[in-house]
């Protein structure tokens, strides 16, 4: 795996593919730089190298160029996190690019307009990804929330630097971690899944039970799993045709010897609202008109004894409806059992849109030994999947 460390950035210009797709008010202001904080070590590294970079992103999605679409907005924000100045030009392409990147100087950043408004960005169109190719002489991939994107500049325009290209900080990071999962983990290796529906996770439950020991699930796709063995879940969220996929996910569970745990009792509650009636019950014995909105205390204390002995753990989805304060205890109680296990020396990633959002929400994320910034391509990494992104610069 070829890293910034195996190559000589020393008067080069290097094209750094980063992801600054960051959320902004209405003010056009960042309320979330998480982003562009992790692409912080790569871009400092080629400067303190006596390279100068070359930044380029997609931001949103936008229909052609649409001025509340620009990275401009972002200009001041990536300085504030960089401590640098920051460069910024009016378009990805062409001449006006092709300049300002001719007048970068060593230790200089500039940032490319967004890559989406050219379409050929996302059809990983050739002749585009050639004229990004000609504003740097080294490509540097540090964007993992788009490795799964075969997009030009994501796949594409590696091919026009065949020897000079490489994973940036951020992206060798989150192989390494997944790697450190899937891989290299210290047993007993635990993973959590939770969310909505086992037709999303039937992918990666499949991929993972030749890796782990225990598996925990949780969180709405539970009761796809009680009613196909018989309980009784009232009105929980199922997916009433998946019950017979879920009796043989059992199965398959059982055939690999891994112990699967499914919650034993529920936080039920009479309507989906914060301020609902609740009360606790069995896991398979909820009365109809009642839904189960989290887990209860005695899966809680479950789970938390199997995290707690756990040397490596996989943490993707909530437990529970943690949006609303009342039904996020088992998410949060749950986040706070691998915490105590990092704390104890267990490796923990966590990864996935919902259980990030819930780690930082909870003030959890610095307690885990890694926190993925790519929801779907971190998903696609887990089903066992080479990403476009990084089949790119491994060829």
């Amino acid at each position: 795996m070829k890293t910034l460390n195996d190559i000589d950035f020393k008067s080069k210009k290097a094209l750094v593919r980063v992801d600054f797709n960051v959320p902004l008010n209405e003010n056009f202001e960042v309320t979330d730089n998480t982003r562009i904080k992790a692409a912080k070590p790569t871009v400092i590294k080629i400067l303190e190298d006596g390279g100068s970079c070359v930044l380029m992103s997609h931001l949103g999605r936008p229909k052609g160029i649409q001025d509340e679409f620009s990275l401009r907005h972002i200009v001041d924000e990536v300085e504030d996190v960089f401590g640098v100045e920051v460069g910024f030009v009016n378009n990805c392409i062409g001449p006006e690019a092709q300049k300002a990147v001719a007048a970068l100087e060593p230790g200089q950043i500039l940032i490319l307009e967004n890559l989406r408004f050219y379409e050929e960005e996302k059809k990983g169109d050739p002749d585009f990804a050639h004229e990004l190719s000609l504003l740097g002489d080294v490509y540097v991939n540090d964007a993992f929330g788009t490795a799964h994107r075969a997009h030009a500049s994501t796949a594409t325009v590696a091919k026009f630097f065949p020897d000079n290209k490489c994973f940036g900080a951020l992206m060798a990071k989150e192989i390494e971690s997944i790697k450190r999962v899937m891989e290299s983990g210290e047993k007993p290796i635990t993973a959590i899944l939770g969310g909505a529906k086992v037709s999303s996770k039937i992918t990666i439950i499949e991929n993972i039970l030749d890796k782990v020991d225990h598996l925990i699930i949780g969180g709405g796709m539970t009761f796809t799993f009680i009613k196909a063995q018989g309980g009784q879940i009232g009105n929980s969220l199922v997916e009433e045709d998946k019950l017979e996929l879920a009796l043989e996910i059992l199965k398959m569970v059982e055939s690999k010897k891994v112990e699967m745990h499914l919650p034993i009792d529920a936080k039920i509650a009479d309507a989906f609202n914060n301020d609902a009636k609740t009360t606790i019950a069995a896991i398979d014995e909820i009365p109809d008109g009642w839904m189960g909105l989290d887990i209860g205390p005695g899966t809680i204390e479950k789970f938390r004894a199997i995290i707690t002995s756990s040397k490596t753990i996989l943490w993707n989805g909530p437990l529970g409806v943690f949006e609303m304060p009342t039904f996020s205890e088992g998410t949060i109680a749950v986040g706070k059992a691998i915490a105590e296990a990092t704390k104890a020396g267990s490796f923990s990633l966590v990864g996935g849109g919902d259980s990030v959002a819930a780690a930082k929400q909870f003030g959890l994320a610095q307690k885990m030994s890694y926190v993925s910034t790519g929801g779907g391509a971190m998903l696609e990494s887990l089903e066992g999947k080479l990403l476009p992104g990084i089949a790119a610069i491994m060829d």
